[in-house]
C-alpha cells in the first residue's frame, strides 16, 4: 500500500490530519460471532450432563447417537476462539508479542487444572473421612494411587505425567495451544505447511492410516502402567486447527449447498449405527438381519472412531454435524436472532442470550462444571435417582453453570475500576 494516497479538494496539514484520525482499531471494532459462543455454551451444558454419574440423561446426549459428542464442539470452538483471542495478537504485535500472549493463556489453563484436581481430590476424601458412606468417592475417581503415594503423583501432576482420566481435557487443551505458535510461524511458508504439519503431527497419533501399524505417538497417563492421555493432543490438535483455520480466514468458508446438506445428513443418519451402539440396539431389535450386515463393519472400524487419538471417522461426523449446524444459524447467526415480539420469540432471546453468556465463559464454566457434576452425583447417591429427581438435579446444575458464566463475566469486568 502506498504510504500517500491522492486525495481530492485542498491539501491540509497531514500532521492535523493524522491527530484527529481515529486509530485503525477504533474504526473497526471486532464482532464475536454469535454462533461461536452459541455452540460452546450448548457444549457446555452437554460436558456438565455427561459427567454426572449415574445420570439418566447420558443416555440422550450426541455421544450416544454417532461417532462425536461434545468434546468436539468444545475443542473447535476452542480453535476458532483462539483465532479471535490470540490470532488478531500475532497479526498486530508480532510472532514474540503474540507467543507470549498464548504462554500467558496456556499458564491459566495449567493452573485451573492444577486447582480443579487438588479441590476434587479434598472433596472426595472428606467425603470419605467424614460422611461414613459405604462407597468409596475416592476410588470412584481412581485416585487411590495419589493418596497411597502423594509425593511421587504430586510431582507427576505437575509435570502432567499423572493424568487421572475425569482430568484429562484441561491438559490436552494446554498442549495443543502450546503447538499454537508453531503454525502461526509457518503461516510464512505457506498454508499449504500448516495444513501439512497439522496433518502430519495428527498421523503420529493415528499411524494405522499410513500403514504404519496401531500404535501411535502418545503421552503416559501414570508411571504405574502403560496408559496413555485419554485425549491425545496430537490427535485433537487437527480439529482445534480446523476450527481455528475458518476463524483466521485460512480456509474459506463451506457453500451453502441443498446438495451438501443432504449428504451431511445422510452421512450422520446412514453411520449411526456403526458409530452408536445405542442406535445399533435399535437396529437390531427392529432388524436382526440388518444388524448382523453391520456388526463386521462395526467390528472393522474400532481405530477409525477411536476418541482417544481423534480417529478419521469422527473427525468426518463432527464435520458433517457442524456443517448443519452452520447452515441452520444462517449467515452470521442471522437464525439465531429472533424477530417479533411474540412470547415464544422473548423466551428464545432471553434463552439465547443466557446460552451465550456461558459459551462466553467456557473455561471458568467448564472447571466449575466438572466439579459440580462430583457433587451432583453424590446427591444422587442419597437418592433413588428417580425420573424426577434426576431432572431435578440437572436442572439445577443447569442454573448454576449460568450462574457461574455471569459471575465470570462480572469479575473479569472489574466493576471496581469503573468510574461513578
Amino acid at each position: 500500500m502506498s504510504s500517500i494516497a491522492p486525495f481530492p479538494g485542498p491539501q491540509k496539514d497531514p500532521a492535523a490530519a493524522n491527530r484527529a484520525a481515529p486509530p485503525p482499531q477504533a474504526a473497526q471494532p471486532r464482532v464475536r460471532d454469535p454462533r461461536l459462543d452459541f455452540y460452546r455454551g450448548i457444549a457446555m451444558f452437554i460436558i456438565l450432563v455427561a459427567h454426572i454419574p449415574g445420570n439418566r440423561w447420558t443416555g440422550w446426549i450426541p455421544a450416544r447417537f454417532g461417532f462425536s459428542d461434545a468434546t468436539e464442539i468444545f475443542v473447535f470452538c476452542s480453535g476458532m476462539a483462539s483465532a479471535i483471542a490470540f490470532g488478531s495478537s500475532f497479526d498486530r504485535q508480532g510472532w514474540w508479542l503474540g507467543t507470549a500472549r498464548v504462554a500467558f493463556r496456556c499458564w491459566q489453563v495449567f493452573w485451573a487444572h492444577i486447582g480443579l484436581f487438588f479441590f476434587l481430590a479434598m472433596s472426595m476424601a472428606a467425603l470419605d473421612l467424614y460422611g461414613g458412606f459405604e462407597k468409596s468417592y475416592i476410588n470412584s475417581l481412581n485416585l487411590g494411587h495419589f493418596f497411597k503415594d502423594p509425593m511421587t503423583q504430586i510431582v507427576g501432576i505437575f509435570t502432567l505425567t499423572y493424568v487421572p482420566n475425569y482430568f484429562d481435557i484441561l491438559p490436552m487443551y494446554l498442549v495443543v495451544l502450546m503447538l499454537m505458535p508453531l503454525m502461526i510461524g509457518l503461516e510464512k511458508a505457506g498454508l499449504w505447511a500448516v495444513a501439512a504439519m497439522s496433518v502430519l503431527i495428527w498421523l503420529t497419533a493415528n499411524p494405522y492410516l499410513a500403514g504404519l501399524g496401531p500404535n501411535g505417538v502418545s503421552l503416559p497417563a501414570e508411571p504405574w502402567s502403560d496408559r496413555e492421555w485419554f485425549f491425545n493432543p496430537f490427535g485433537w490438535q487437527l480439529l482445534f486447527f480446523t476450527g481455528f483455520a475458518f476463524m483466521k480466514g485460512w480456509l474459506p468458508k463451506p457453500p451453502v449447498s441443498k446438495v451438501l446438506v443432504v449428504l451431511a445428513a445422510a452421512f450422520l443418519i446412514l453411520s449411526a449405527p456403526y458409530g452408536s451402539w445405542k442406535v445399533f440396539t435399535w437396529v437390531k431389535a427392529a432388524s436382526p438381519d440388518l444388524a448382523e450386515l453391520i456388526k463386521p463393519g462395526r467390528d472393522a472400524i474400532g481405530e477409525w472412531r477411536e476418541k482417544t487419538d481423534f480417529g478419521l471417522l469422527r473427525y468426518a461426523h463432527f464435520l458433517a454435524l457442524a456443517y448443519l449446524g452452520w447452515v441452520a444459524a444462517g449467515e452470521g447467526g442471522k437464525r439465531l436472532i429472533a424477530t417479533g415480539h411474540s412470547l415464544g420469540a422473548r423466551l428464545w432471546a432471553v434463552l439465547l442470550k443466557v446460552i451465550t453468556k456461558v459459551g462466553q465463559q467456557s473455561l471458568a464454566v467448564f472447571v466449575f462444571s466438572m466439579a459440580l457434576a462430583r457433587f451432583i452425583g453424590f446427591a444422587l447417591d442419597q437418592t433413588d435417582r428417580a425420573v424426577m429427581t434426576t431432572a431435578y438435579a440437572n436442572l439445577v446444575g443447569f442454573f448454576l453453570i449460568i450462574g457461574c458464566a455471569y459471575g465470570a463475566a462480572w469479575f473479569k469486568s472489574q466493576p471496581w475500576r469503573a468510574k461513578k
